[in-house]
């Protein structure tokens, strides 16, 4: 067996450990002398008056513009899986939907359950909904064996689904006052975009040409702005089985610059929040809730619908693995970290506040799940071998597919 997953591997813990990194450095900055130049600077007003927005702030340049980029890959990603991948048939799409659909659902249901009826406070139940695909990942690669194949197929599997529900939980519930004219021109730009694979187009600049454009009319339209990534990515063509097809060529372009740069970038800019009131900070409603939602929530969510799949029949345990990996990789869905740090920015606009507070809870609770989730999965015992039929896919996941 070629030792290439290694190498991915490796790539992929040690973009979890600059996201961390990043974090870390941000929070350690933010309560430090160097902290109101650190806030000065996210507040930096440049670039163009955009139509609607006006001039951006490093941090909105940041959120809304570099984020578009990580959320075109997420979108290729999800095509990618979807029509040729872990999630192309009902059999295999089964198990993940489940577990990422439980895994939404109840940390928003114990999120309600610590805010109570705050009307103000409700608006952040989607924070603790979502999975940490680079963070996550990265606590697997540092496992290295003692995190078999099929659990790692299966958490970025869970994480992609996840994302695609986040997505629509943005596009629904997190949308400003729209512009009719603005949102009609994105969809006529992505309509566009499609026809150009529709008719055969295979190069990639008339895509990437348009993509600023769909992104300008997105930003202007009260959509958010990022989802003019997955928009753009659902239109590139796939060509199911090729292997260089333009889809994965881009994919596999701007995956290291999305997981080095543009992830660690909003790490950087999200996480730095001042601990103003101490650790005890944390204790308070909004962060308690996202806390839970994370921690618990997300637990409960994901293994209770694993363990319920498996009795009932309705899917079959992963080859290789025990409940107690099962129930760790379940753990880890608590990272939600990029996703949710994101989430809390929209869910609070007006209100830096509760923003910070959201943060807070995020951190925890995303730090909880990593620690506890990775003794989990260290104490295991290891996994009976692994079919090359595993080996083969874990080599497709962490990217053997794309060599050129």
């Amino acid at each position: 067996m070629s030792d290439y997953p290694q190498s991915q591997l490796r790539q992929e813990r040690n973009a979890g450990l600059l996201l961390i990194a990043a974090a870390a450095g941000a929070l350690i900055i933010a309560n430090s002398p160097l902290g109101e130049g650190y806030q000065h600077l996210l507040h930096w007003e440049f670039g163009p008056s955009l139509p609607r927005v006006g001039r951006m702030d490093l941090h909105h340049w940041i959120a809304d513009g570099l984020m578009a980029i990580f959320f075109l890959l997420v979108g290729l990603e999800v095509k990618r899986e979807w029509y040729d991948g872990r999630l192309s048939t009902a059999a295999e799409r089964r198990l993940p939907i489940l577990a990422a659909a439980a895994g939404m659902g109840i940390p928003a249901l114990i999120y309600f359950a610590v805010v109570g009826g705050d009307p103000l406070l409700a608006r952040g139940w989607a924070i603790p909904a979502a999975t940490d695909i680079a963070f996550a990942v990265g606590v697997l690669a540092i496992l290295g064996k003692y995190a078999p194949p099929p659990i790692k197929l299966l958490l970025v599997t869970i994480a992609i689904v996840d994302d695609i529900g986040a997505v629509l939980i943005i596009a629904l519930f997190y949308t400003s006052e729209l512009s009719v004219p603005m949102l009609g021109g994105a969809l006529a730009v992505a309509g566009a975009m499609a026809a150009l694979g529709q008719f055969g187009v295979r190069r990639l600049w008339p895509f990437l040409v348009a993509f600023p454009l769909l992104w300008l009319l997105m930003l202007g339209s009260g959509v958010h702005a990022t989802i003019a990534g997955v928009l753009a990515a659902l239109t590139i063509p796939l060509g199911r089985g090729e292997t260089h097809s333009p889809l994965k060529h881009l994919e596999h372009a701007i995956h290291p610059w999305v997981m080095f740069v543009v992830v660690p970038l909003f790490g950087l800019a999200a996480a730095g929040v001042e601990f103003s009131g101490g650790i005890g900070a944390a204790a308070d409603t909004l962060p308690l809730a996202v806390m839970a939602g994370l921690f618990i929530g997300k637990q409960l969510g994901v293994f209770g619908a694993i363990l319920l799949a498996i009795r009932a029949g309705f899917a079959n345990q992963p080859p290789g693995t025990s409940m107690r990996h099962l129930y760790g990789a379940a753990v880890l869905c608590g990272i939600g970290f990029t996703m949710s740090l994101f989430i809390g920015d929209l869910a609070f606009p007006a209100n830096p506040a509760l923003v910070d507070k959201a943060k807070i809870g995020t951190l925890v609770g995303s730090l909880l799940s990593a620690v506890v989730g990775y003794l989990i999965l260290r104490r295991a015992p290891l996994a009976a071998p692994c079919s090359e039929d595993d080996w083969s896919e874990a080599e497709e996941l962490f990217g053997a597919d794309h060599k050129h």
